[in-house]
């Protein structure tokens, strides 16, 4: 049908965008050798830490819950690890001829962990029950595209929900469904990768709270148990039909609270995979893991955002005090450092090798300058207090560079900075959410899908659920709906390009530079990939047998 290759032609155009950064180490070819003999029911374990909400689809924004529930769950689509082409999974096929209303065929015959069948009332409900706000889910804005969602899930100056289902989805039978959008979307389907949108089973709805524990899900893996602060343990699924089937028998994801001490492990060979090298590790990681070290471009910017939910950081002078802080970073020196060249400097709000990607969007203010720095601080009244500080997270290795970005702030302008360190990831994300921060906070961002608008939108949109900063610009909203209206995905990166130029005269965050995912592996594993999301392609994975 026409539909249906409209919907491949999204899918291709931003494919090609990602095709450039996704394998792109050096060290990944060797990583993905197998060259010793297998053992399938091996269960191998990677360096993670305590989630910060329970185990819903909906409910996992940060790194720590989203990796887990990706590996539990499986949707309609996901991306290729090898090239981030979008593949059907739970979809035989999503067919649109307008980019507003979709059908939805199911294949037969995939089964929840409980053995019940996935259906498309699995997919509806789900959708359903996560864009309620009486289920506080923190990615229920991820349904804000579907016809309805305005009734289930209203702003809250406009009174309480008039329905509990959005009008936009129609069960048609088991394996057919409808979706109405408010109006065109050109990426939706790349969308529908996203875990929020994962089918839930029929018994979840009974118990929310008790399956956040202990969640069923259809992807590759099934729960196994959880050990709060210390480890979650996952079991690859027999009767699992996706593409990505298991070739191992399960994961480990062990607590870390320090990433000396997960690369400790892992050159004892007591940690399997790790998540990133720590800063201390990076200049010795690649002489010390020789072939099992990984080095390779990621969909990933490091930001720092301003609390602009507090009066005295919102007021409009206050813009170019936070452009000037940008300007007294001097993020080359601290890249080539404290870093040892395993980041690059940040000139845009978007990550490279994601469709939309414009160099040098941030202009001056991403370029180290600390006689401007100063006189814009100046301009702007000054910083308020008359210090400021950065949370984040002691648990990731950022120490060393919050410590440096501190430094320079601080020679460059006079400004007093110092970091605000939190014991792990889950008590800075709740810092963050709660919207208690003093003045700034670490808020880094890994692509949910390799276009612009996801490090636009869902990150600084009024509203979004990861907009941490609570920025909000009307200027910036506008052109943000113009863009998703667009008739073609082309079009769509492009509007979302002059609504990135607001967020640089705005300056709501900071963008520092980009990730790359520096890892490594230990001898009892073999087959160890990372994909341009920075993750581990977790079911190929292969133990070696001892």
């Amino acid at each position: 049908m026409r539909g249906g290759s409209q919907a491949k032609w999204v899918v291709a155009a931003v494919a090609v965008a990602l095709a450039a950064t996704a394998c792109s180490s050096s060290n990944s070819s060797s990583g993905g050798s197998s060259d010793g003999a297998v053992n399938a029911q091996g269960v191998f374990s990677y360096q993670s830490g305590e989630p910060q909400r329970p185990l819903q689809p909906a409910n996992a924004m940060e790194n720590q819950g989203g990796r887990i529930v990706k590996q539990l769950f499986m949707g309609l689509v996901d991306y290729d690890p090898a090239t981030g082409a979008l593949r059907n999974q739970v979809a035989d096929k999503i067919e649109t001829t307008d980019a507003q209303n979709y059908t939805v065929t199911l294949k037969s015959g995939w089964t929840f962990h409980d053995g019940t069948p996935v259906t498309a009332q699995s997919f509806v409900k789900s959708w359903n029950w996560s864009a309620n706000p009486a289920n506080n889910q923190i990615n229920s804005d991820w349904f804000s595209d579907i016809a309805g969602y305005d009734a289930v899930h209203p702003d809250k100056d406009k009174g309480a929900p008039t329905a509990t289902e959005m009008s936009g989805l129609k069960v048609v039978d088991d394996t057919h469904f409808t979706i109405q959008l408010s109006s065109p979307v050109s990426y939706f389907t790349y969308k529908l990768g996203y875990s929020a949108f994962y089918p839930l089973p029929e018994g979840f709805f009974a118990d929310p709270k008790g399956y956040g524990e202990k969640p069923v899900g259809n992807g590759p893996y099934k729960f196994v148990s959880w050990e709060h602060n210390k480890a979650i343990t996952l079991a690859a699924y027999d009767k699992y039909t996706g593409t990505n089937k298991a070739k191992n028998g399960g994961i480990v994801f062990r607590n870390y609270t320090s990433g000396e001490a997960a690369y400790k492990d892992l050159m004892s060979d007591t940690l399997d995979v790790l998540d990133q090298v720590d800063s201390t590790d990076l200049p010795k990681y690649k002489d010390d893991l020789g072939k099992r070290a990984v080095d390779q471009a990621q969909g990933a910017i490091q930001n720092i955002s301003f609390a602009l939910y507090n009066a005295d950081w919102s007021a409009p002078e206050k813009a170019k005090v936070r452009q000037g802080l940008s300007m007294a970073i001097d993020r080359d020196t601290i890249t080539k450092t404290v870093l040892n060249s395993s980041r690059q400097p940040a000139d845009s709000f978007v990550a490279p090798g994601v469709m939309g990607y414009k160099a040098g969007s941030c202009g001056d203010a991403c370029k180290y300058n600390p006689e401007k720095a100063k006189q814009l601080i100046q301009e702007g009244g000054g910083v308020p207090g008359g210090k400021i500080t950065i949370l984040y997270n002691s648990d990731g290795g950022h120490k060393e560079w919050v410590d440096a970005v501190c430094n320079s702030i601080r020679q460059a302008t006079g400004v007093e900075c110092l970091g605000d360190p939190k014991p792990d990831f889950k008590t800075s994300r709740d810092i963050i959410t709660k919207k208690t921060v003093p003045s700034m906070m670490r808020t880094g961002w890994v692509q949910d899908y390799p276009l612009n608008a996801n490090f636009l939108r869902d990150v600084y949109g009024t509203g979004a659920a990861a907009n941490d900063a609570g920025y909000s610009n009307p200027e910036f909203d506008n052109l943000s709906k113009q863009a998703d209206a667009a008739t073609s995905v082309e079009k769509t990166a492009d509007l979302y390009q002059q609504a990135e130029a607001v967020l640089a005269k705005d300056m709501p965050a900071i963008p520092l530079w980009y990730y790359k995912t520096n890892s490594g592996y230990s001898n009892n594993v073999q087959n160890v990939k990372f994909d341009s999301f920075g993750n581990p392609v977790y079911t190929d994975v292969e133990v070696k047998k001892k």
